[in-house]
């Protein structure tokens, strides 16, 4: 079984149920061949040696043979910690993602409390968009907000390149240098970037609402301006997904989380291509870095991921394991797909649904 347990938690709850009484464990280990999660029980930073399962979740979304399931969560940092609630009560969302000392120690509370096998960089799928003349920022009640959406040609053509993320994003490199000097020996390092399709309709929408319709409208009424911002964000998104690796992530994850917001053939046209260029550049400079593609919502179209560019698929909570198994094939290693509402239950609950995927 080639398998990445994740827990798709955008909840800003119960980590505590996964509380140890003295040290992370989870009982008798979750066996797994070639098994990936994304919540993962590692070793804390304050742990004086190296923890011998510290590249699990590496392998495991290489599809190697592992002898546990590795386990982490999508969103680690969050609201449910008070030692998050420090921060994020004081300072907003910018200043925490790009102060590369406040955004180390975010990235780490989760695994440092929780002992995951991975530990995330704290971020956003949209840090990399001002870079290229896309500003955007974070408004209590609402989230990220696009200040200068672009919706037509002159607009796109307006766009710069992400040509030197390390000039242009240097907090991003500080920070992953910090975690990798944290985290090496110790547990994986993932980094991550939103897909190029997600990234275009956040920005020509402006904000998240239910019914992405600035985004749909540009996809009917000018799909060509659409293909070209998907292309200019793929070629861009590439090279900072690439720049992540060569600063210390081990893993890249692409989030494609406005999929759902797709028809099968839409995903197909706007979203697929160019998350494959995006993972094929990233492929081309880094071939033994393994790559996770998430398309939020995607398992209705799963047969339409049977050939990502990515090592990886992983799944939402829509879709059983086995069937997505026979749909991917055996050589595909899957992530997923945990439904994050299981984190409110009881401790037994938790354990019994980790176990079960």
């Amino acid at each position: 079984v080639r398998t990445i347990v994740t827990v798709l938690t955008g909840c800003a709850a119960v980590a505590s149920a996964f509380v140890p009484s003295t040290k992370p464990s989870m009982g008798a280990p979750v066996r797994s061949r070639r098994a990936t999660t994304t919540t993962t029980m590692g070793v804390p930073t304050d742990t004086p040696f190296a923890n011998p399962d510290h590249d699990l979740l590496v392998r495991a979304a290489k599809g190697e043979e592992c002898e546990r399931t590795p386990v982490w969560l999508m969103r680690q940092a969050g609201r449910y910690m008070a030692d998050f609630r420090k921060y994020s009560d004081n300072y907003p969302f910018r200043v925490r993602s790009e102060t590369p000392e406040i955004a180390t120690e975010l990235s780490l509370q989760c695994w440092k409390a929780y002992g995951m096998d991975g530990v995330i960089m704290f971020s956003d799928i949209l840090t990399p968009l001002p870079a290229m003349g896309i500003d955007f920022d974070v408004i209590k009640g609402k989230g990220p907000v696009i200040s200068n959406p672009p919706r037509c040609a002159a607009d796109i053509a307006k766009l710069t390149h992400l040509e030197d993320p390390g000039a242009q994003l240097p907090f991003v490199g500080e920070t992953l240098r910090n975690l990798r000097k944290e985290t090496e020996g110790r547990t994986s390092l993932l980094g991550f970037v939103g897909a190029p399709f997600t990234l275009a309709a956040y920005s020509v929408n402006g904000m998240a609402n239910k019914h992405c319709f600035e985004t749909k409208k540009m996809m009917s009424h000018d799909p060509e301006v659409m293909h070209a911002f998907c292309d200019h964000l793929a070629t861009n998104i590439g090279e900072y997904a690439c720049h992540q690796i060569e600063e210390g992530a081990q893993v890249i994850q692409f989030f494609e989380s406005w999929a759902h917001h797709l028809s099968p053939d839409q995903f197909s046209e706007f979203a697929k291509p160019y998350a494959n260029k995006a993972m094929a550049i990233v492929k081309a400079k880094h071939p033994d870095v393994p790559v996770i593609y998430f398309a939020n919502g995607g398992s209705s179209y799963l047969e339409r991921q049977t050939d990502m560019t990515s090592d990886s698929v992983c799944l939402d909570w829509g879709v059983d394991i086995a069937a997505a198994r026979k749909t991917l094939g055996p050589k595909t290693p899957v992530s997923g797909n945990m439904d994050p509402m299981i984190l409110f239950g009881p401790e037994a609950s938790i354990r019994k649904e980790v176990r079960s995927i």
